[in-house]
């Protein structure tokens, strides 16, 4: 049996098309492995969102290269393959930089991966193969049913793409313009993945509360909303969520889905990147904090429990003290159950790498410090909470010592209990005992029942 290795940065729909990639190769005879040594097919999926993405890649890659070297050697053949939206941007720059890669391609083109593959190993040049077109064809039509080593929870890609041009972004050069998958396709592989026993599905997209799928009965398009009230009929699954979502598209359906539908869980993902109105207007968002307060506050009186998760961006070029205070003001108001915080880190190709009035890069440190002390203390604030309460917990994940369990609550939080190995991938009762800033301890709820003699 041939061997495959699949290394995924960033986001969760990477880790999505990493599982679809694997299930692409698995008729070619190929099984994942949980390293890179003695692997046949190296894979690195990669993410251009975040700072030094590509010193990342390289970096990896130089650790990769002895042992394909190794492997060659005894006549064998390792190929190293990056695919991911770092793969879309440089192309046949990372050919030029590492002609050992054999294939470099693009998060739309993964689909012809087998056919990529058949042609890297009957190269003999050593030339690299680079395919980061945008396919007229989608990629969806061409991907097998989902293999069958799917856990309890599962991510399923409905929307990709993203036309907002925020001017931070890489996400619409890289992944293009935003498609929604039809709503058949996405309604047989819900059912499929709860065929496989899976219990809680997540939805993903880069702008996912944009979807605008096609029923092709009535031909009218459905937002996030319809759709999640037609997947919440799907027998087997128990919990529905969505990431990650832009303030501009959280309609009315899609807030009161959480109010009526008991299956879509108490937790939004809305990033808003800043608390000032002028860095917004900068950054493309097309949204002031108003229309995000309004949001907030429209999920809070249909969802008083709703636990609320944002991205913040600091040191955007012009932010000055009374920005970064605006945002310190947004954080104090919603007070988030968790979030994710960077400092701007400007991108090629990006309208925000050629701003002037760039963040000294010791005020983008400090400013970060700042806010992540801030997030922490309500993050932990809110766990602490948690004590004493009593919440449901889907366990899919082994602890970190030899009879623990992890999994996550409606509000997304991480709950670690002591449980029997039959209870793994069952949602159960669970009182919180204690709390910590990521996660919560707590043990199972047993019924007891009293059987009388007759």
């Amino acid at each position: 049996m041939k061997k495959v290795y699949i290394k995924s940065y960033g986001c969760q729909m990477n880790v999505y098309d990493s599982g679809r990639m694997i299930d692409l190769l698995k008729p070619l005879g190929y099984e994942p492995q949980a390293n890179y040594p003695g692997a046949d097919i190296v894979i690195l999926n990669t993410c251009h969102i975040r700072e030094k993405a590509d010193e990342k890649l390289f970096s990896d890659l130089g650790r990769i290269r002895p042992y394909q070297e190794e492997k060659s050697d005894s006549g064998r053949r390792m190929l190293v393959i990056v695919a991911g939206c770092v793969g879309q941007a440089q192309g046949g720059e990372i050919i030029k930089r590492t002609p050992y890669v054999d294939i470099v391609l693009g998060p739309q083109t993964y689909h012809r991966l087998p056919e990529m593959i058949a042609r890297a190993l009957r190269t003999v040049d050593g030339k690299g193969i680079v395919d980061t077109e945008f396919p007229l064809e989608t990629k969806f039509d061409s991907l097998p049913e989902m293999s069958e080593g799917v856990g309890p929870s599962a991510f399923l890609s409905i929307q990709e793409g993203c036309d907002k041009f925020c001017t931070f972004c890489v996400v619409p050069y890289t992944r293009g313009a935003e498609f929604s998958r039809p709503v058949q396709d996405v309604l047989r592989e819900a059912q499929s993945l709860a065929d496989k026993g899976v219990k809680e599905i997540t939805l993903l997209g880069q702008n996912v509360n944009a979807y605008h799928g096609i029923d092709p009965q009535g031909g009218k398009e459905w937002g996030l909303g319809r759709l999640l009230e037609k997947l919440s009929d799907i027998k087997g699954v128990e919990r529905l969520r969505y990431m990650t979502s832009h303030p501009r598209d959280m309609d009315e359906d899609l807030i009161l889905a959480h109010r009526d539908l008991p299956k879509v869980m108490p937790f939004l993902h809305l990033p808003v990147q800043s608390g000032s109105d002028r860095i917004l207007e900068a950054m493309n968002r097309k949204h002031k904090a108003a229309l995000y307060f309004e949001i907030i506050q429209k999920l809070r009186e249909v969802r008083p429990d709703i636990a609320l998760s944002s991205d913040f961006i600091v040191g955007f070029p012009g932010e000055t003290e009374a920005d970064f205070e605006a945002t310190l003001n947004l954080v104090r108001d919603v007070k988030f159950h968790m979030a994710y915080s960077f400092k701007y880190s400007p991108r090629p190709g990006t309208p925000g790498s050629a701003m002037e009035s760039q963040v000294p890069e010791e005020v983008k440190s400090e400013r970060l410090s700042c806010l992540q002390d801030l997030l922490i203390s309500h993050q932990i604030e809110v766990n602490q909470k948690m004590i004493g309460q009593r919440t449901s917990v889907l366990l899919d994940r082994q602890g970190k010592r030899e009879g623990q369990y992890l999994g996550r609550n409606p509000y997304m939080q991480s709950v670690y209990v002591e449980a029997n190995p039959r209870l793994w991938g069952q949602i159960v009762e669970v009182d919180i005992t204690d709390a910590f800033q990521n996660s919560l301890t707590g043990k199972i709820v047993v019924e007891e029942r009293v059987i009388e003699a007759a």
